[in-house]
């Protein structure tokens, strides 16, 4: 029996880094002057489809009021790194998103785009898997 004691198993990455906003333009200003939507479109993808899109951003909407959106935002980032197994980086959940609040949300989005899902549209269900072609039958 061969065993390789020498490699670790690759811990899960984020799809794109924290400053990487400017990637997708269209989320990255809608982060920036909406962020309700934004965090809506997140919780609810996160939530499958068990919260809705604009509860969710009223909530986050009125937490802003009163500078308390980023804690509400950072409990769903974790619910978002929980789920994948992702890293809590470059800092904890909390920090990222009172430091640097929408750009937290459009990695987060991308995260979920990268998944398969499109918060934009709204929870669907999970995201459908292309189906495998049958190896070819060549000799």
């Amino acid at each position: 029996m061969n065993v390789d004691y020498g490699h670790q198993p690759q811990q899960p990455r984020w799809s794109g880094g924290l400053c990487s906003c400017g990637e997708d333009v269209v989320t990255c200003c809608i982060a920036c002057f909406l962020p309700c939507i934004t965090f809506g479109q997140i919780a609810e993808t996160v939530d499958e489809g068990k919260s809705s899109c604009v509860n969710q951003a009223i909530v986050y909407g009125l937490l802003w009021t009163i500078q308390c959106h980023w804690f509400y935002s950072c409990i769903y980032r974790e619910k978002l790194r929980q789920k994948y197994g992702l890293p809590e980086e470059p800092c904890c959940d909390c920090c990222v998103h009172f430091c640097c609040e929408s750009c937290a949300l459009c990695q987060e989005h991308a995260e979920l785009k990268y998944r398969g899902f499109d918060p934009a549209a709204g929870w669907v269900g999970p995201p459908t898997v292309a189906p495998q072609v049958p190896p070819s039958m060549f000799k």
